[in-house]
């Protein structure tokens, strides 16, 4: 069995690019990825942009393939959005910043989804931002925060509907925000947001890759057409860069094409013992019920065999999947793991239909998974 690719938490990881950029800005604490010192400096993450992904098709991307790679990183586990996210704007792991899985149990016994905010019942999805407080499920400050109060200007560009959300709140409070339609005013916001006097930070977000590779699957020509896209939006920030202005593109993630999906809701040998099932389809927490988490470890790592590392919760922390864990975190850690290989994906046709049927997935530790670019324009390039 191969083994899995752990993130580089310290060292290479996307914990470590906004305080490596605010250094470049001027900004005193560690600095693990060298970057120019600029006036200015936009970090753009493109949601779904995976660096062997981009290699295998940079005839798609001239531009990003020609740019200074200063990567690539581990994103963290799970390699998912909101954790990534979280791992970007606060500067810490997962263990550290407590988003800890697509969906997770704060510690009431009951899934938080982390990327909507929200609980589902009766088929609905329900608002969690009164009864999760976002800023106390994840109370450190943001890199955002940290930027602001030392007066740098921080603007963030993302999609309207982000304004306010939960996970905004938890993982990049502190910006200015600035809600936008399309390619055309997300590359306008963010060149505007670096234009003006004084010290600026900027960071800008585009989901539509992700979007595709879940839907068509990565690498299919939607989705190359899709990179090409971004790579004429990359190309036309870097052109209208100020002259002291650096521009920082990663992604949080990259993508499998799912070939073998096992269904939870329908294998009674994986439901055994089982308060509840978090995480998504690549990387699953496994609440036990008491006194049965020894016996599902053994049934899962039965069942799944080859397709998955089925770990127990201390295992995974010790092998610093997460890595260190802050206070009240470990609770929100199944206490069972599951990180699906090749092309798994564990999925639930009842309880997440819509995510069930993605032909495009991520989460583990594997390599496509976990390696994202980190691509740096401006004086550095």
């Amino acid at each position: 069995m191969t083994t899995p690719l752990l993130p580089r938490y310290g060292t290479g990881s996307l914990a470590e690019v906004l305080p490596s950029v605010l250094a470049a800005l001027g900004e005193p604490g560690p600095a693990p990825i060298a970057l120019p010192s600029v006036r200015a400096a936009c970090v753009l993450l493109v949601d779904g942009l995976g660096a062997e992904l981009l290699r295998t098709h940079a005839v798609d991307a001239p531009f990003l393939a020609a740019m200074a790679d200063a990567g690539p990183l581990t994103v963290g586990f799970p390699s998912t959005t909101p954790i990534s996210l979280a791992t970007l704007g606060t500067g810490l792991p997962p263990g550290g910043h407590g988003i800890v899985g697509l969906s997770f149990d704060p510690g009431d016994h009951a899934l938080l989804d982390a990327l909507r905010w929200t609980r589902d019942r009766d088929g609905r999805h329900h608002d969690q931002r009164e009864t999760h407080v976002p800023e106390v499920v994840q109370p450190h400050d943001t890199a955002l925060q940290r930027a602001a109060a030392a007066g740098i200007v921080v603007t963030m560009v993302a999609p309207r509907f982000q304004r306010e959300s939960g996970l905004t709140r938890a993982a990049l409070r502190g910006g200015d925000f600035h809600g936008v339609f399309a390619l055309g005013d997300l590359a306008a916001e963010t060149v505007s947001g670096l234009s003006g006097p004084g010290r600026r930070l900027c960071y800008a977000y585009h989901s539509d890759l992700d979007t595709l590779g879940h839907v068509h699957g990565p690498g299919t020509l939607p989705w190359r057409l899709q990179l090409r896209q971004i790579d004429l939006l990359v190309s036309t920030i870097a052109a209208a860069l100020p002259p002291d202005a650096l521009l920082v593109v990663t992604g949080d993630h990259g993508m499998v094409t799912v070939d073998r999906a096992p269904d939870f809701d329908a294998d009674e040998r994986l439901q055994a013992g089982v308060a509840l099932l978090g995480g998504d389809a690549r990387a699953r927490h496994v609440y036990t019920v008491d006194g049965a988490a020894d016996d599902v470890l053994a049934t899962w790592r039965t069942v799944l065999g080859d397709d998955a590392w089925v770990v127990p919760r201390d295992e995974a922390v010790a092998a610093n999947w997460f890595g260190p864990l802050g206070p009240h975190v470990a609770g929100r850690i199944g206490d069972v793991v599951a990180a699906m290989r090749g092309g798994t994906a564990l999925v639930r046709t009842r309880a997440e239909p819509k995510l069930a049927a993605l032909i495009g997935q991520h989460g583990s530790l594997t390599s496509a998974e976990q390696l994202v670019p980190l691509l740096v324009a401006g004086p550095a390039g």
